[in-house]
């Protein structure tokens, strides 16, 4: 069955088409509206007696991959209505098809909304260029800015979080709906003053899922007493990770003992590592300094004015967690070592002809990378006593000691169980962090307070503490199904619609994009 194309449907509902007329420039349509009355914007009134008529130019959608102009033949209309303040008023439409002083259609509106709400202004004013939308980038942001703040519905379980203006230097809050997994608010800064403040606005909140910081649990105790407070479940896997990490630091002289290097040779370090090991020496001195201080009952204040150190370097101190001999860095040949152990299990050896594979599997490193890991391993099955006198940093003890023994080499087994052996406390610490996430893992509640007994007298007591005192939000996560996972997805969303405006969206922008996004 044909049918046959009307001018009439290209045009917005509405509207008929008077003329039309097209050249290389676009297509020029002069419509009308079909209404003969319209209703006066003061009094609501409808007036059919006509005034005057006037055109509007409007711009709307492509057509054929041409600009599309209208021509709104627009009427003026008398109202009768004696209390109205408005003798003349002018014809209006459907806001859905043609606002009121608009210079675009509402459907060519929208596409431009969505545009910017994508990709930003500039990038988004060359887009339009490309579909034929003449648009300049102020435009964008402006519609974006006009259209961005919707109403949200008042959310009962929200997820709250900071984000970072400039890293260690300025930080916003981010507010998420954790029911429909939308973000509804950016505040300025972390303050809790500021969370508290727009928390009391929303008292139907019943769940607050936050980090583990101390500010925006108090903003959500203060703001709603009976609300329930939820602690991040992937925070307190990493802080008990850190804990143990902290244990190690705190150990590390009974480590060096325990491995046969508690003294080192300069002679034998390479250049780098004796630029390290000089470094060690400086401060070990600054250490002992503070330590002295700290001995003789100075207060920390004091010990910082004194030594010119930050008060965050003298608390690191005073744990004993600056004690580290060589600082390791990340290979790379990280991705391709599970590949070389298997190799060279299998009796590969050859560095040259492991490189030249390697190559071949898209490893961009150059050839000596891979020999010198080669010398390392047959060092390090020698099992001499010079393979023992290097101890490693205390970020390679804590993951030698966490991961399963067949991941790790013979020479890092034996050196594993030298610290095990001479350090039972580090065992200790590793157990009670293992239990710790099994129970979160496994969300068994009622072990938290027999693990809390066993912890308070060990390596990581801090953590215990920290964790006793926020035991609510702990308990909370273990039995919650709720988490801030979300709001971490919402922050990185958001750090993305930042650097694509180079860091200079200001708030209003920044949360229109976010709210506004459909």
């Amino acid at each position: 069955m044909r049918h046959s194309l009307r001018p009439s449907i290209l045009v917005p509902r509405g509207f008929v088409v008077d003329d039309v007329s097209s050249d290389s420039a676009g297509t020029l349509i002069t419509v009308r509206a079909v209404g003969k009355a319209s209703s006066c914007p003061g009094c609501g009134r409808t007036s059919e007696r006509i005034h005057s008529r006037y055109h509007r130019h409007l711009t709307d959608l492509p057509m054929a991959g041409k600009p599309v102009r209208l021509v709104v033949r627009a009427r003026r209309f008398h109202c009768d209505t004696v209390l109205c303040g408005r003798r003349i008023f002018a014809e209006r439409f459907d806001d859905k098809v043609l606002a009121p002083w608009a210079r675009r259609t509402a459907r060519l509106d929208h596409i431009v909304h969505h545009l910017g709400l994508a990709l930003g202004g500039r990038p988004a004013a060359s887009f339009a260029r490309r579909l034929m939308l003449p648009v300049s980038n102020d435009t964008l942001l402006r519609v974006v800015r006009r259209r961005g703040n919707r109403h949200f519905v008042p959310p009962t379980i929200i997820g709250i979080d900071d984000w970072a203006w400039r890293r260690n230097q300025r930080y916003g809050t981010i507010i998420c709906d954790l029911e429909r997994r939308r973000t509804i608010a950016l505040l300025p800064d972390r303050e809790p003053a500021t969370a508290q403040a727009w928390l009391t606005c929303q008292p139907q909140i019943t769940i607050v899922a936050r980090d583990r910081g101390g500010g925006y649990a108090t903003a959500a105790a203060k703001a709603l007493p009976t609300a329930t407070q939820v602690a991040d479940r992937w925070h307190l896997m990493e802080n008990a990770s850190r804990a143990f990490l902290d244990a190690v630091r705190k150990s590390m002289r009974l480590v060096r003992a325990a491995i046969g290097a508690a003294t080192i040779d300069p002679d034998l370090l390479t250049a780098a590592e004796r630029l390290q090991y000089e470094g060690y020496l400086r401060r070990e001195d600054a250490n002992a300094v503070i330590l002295r201080l700290a001995k003789d009952g100075i207060a920390i204040k004091e010990t910082v004015r004194r030594s010119g150190h930050s008060r965050g370097l003298v608390r690191r101190i005073l744990r004993g967690e600056r004690t580290d001999v060589f600082r390791s860095r990340e290979s790379s040949l990280e991705l391709y070592l599970p590949w070389l152990e298997d190799r060279w299990a299998a009796g590969e050896r050859n560095g040259a002809e492991l490189w030249r594979r390697l190559k071949r599997q898209g490893f961009r490193g150059c050839l000596r990378v891979v020999t010198e890991w080669a010398a390392r391993r047959r060092r390090a099955e020698r099992m001499d006593n010079d393979a023992l006198t290097r101890t490693p940093s205390a970020r390679t003890i804590a993951r030698l000691m966490t991961v399963g023994r067949d991941r790790v080499s013979k020479s890092e087994s034996v050196t594993i169980a030298a610290i095990e052996a001479a350090v039972p406390l580090l065992v200790e610490a590793r157990e009670i962090i293992a239990a710790f996430q099994a129970m979160i893992r496994k969300k068994i509640v009622a072990e938290l307070e027999p693990w809390l007994e066993r912890a308070r007298s060990s390596l990581v007591a801090s953590f215990a503490n920290g964790v006793a005192k926020d035991r609510a939000a702990v308990v909370a996560a273990i039995t919650s199904p709720w988490s801030n996972g979300q709001t971490e997805g919402q922050i990185t969303k958001l750090k993305l619609v930042k650097r694509q405006m180079y860091g200079r969206g200001k708030l209003d922008l920044l949360q229109a994009r976010l709210v506004g996004a459909p």
